[in-house]
């Protein structure tokens, strides 16, 4: 009985790895998908692309939540004097994670 308990806490801690590593794919690409579009928005030049978004998801990596890579996307949309708002960057966010787990998870 021992033996079946600790085989089903196992499974359960595998399970409970798998889905965190699995959210924070999704995170990744969803900051990823943010990225290139705040990219493009800004006009950033294509030669720089790739650093700006990898910036942008290093930004996520600061604090839990999506406080600190709003922050960082903010500040480079003043930097820039670009015309999209807090509410903007937020929409975009939630519309990239639906993106993001579908592509993730193969639906």
């Amino acid at each position: 009985m021992a033996d079946s308990f600790s085989d089903r806490q196992k499974g359960f801690e595998a399970k409970f790895s798998i889905d965190q590593e699995t959210e924070f794919k999704i995170s990744v690409r969803r900051n990823k998908l943010l990225g290139h579009w705040l990219a493009k928005r800004l006009g950033i030049l294509e030669s720089e692309v790739d650093n700006y978004v990898n910036s942008v998801i290093a930004s996520d990596l600061e604090e839990p939540g999506d406080e600190d890579i709003i922050r960082k996307c903010m500040s480079d949309i003043q930097e820039r004097g670009a015309k999209i708002t807090d509410g903007e960057i937020r929409d975009k966010l939630a519309e990239f994670a639906e993106e993001a787990h579908k592509q993730i998870m193969g639906q």
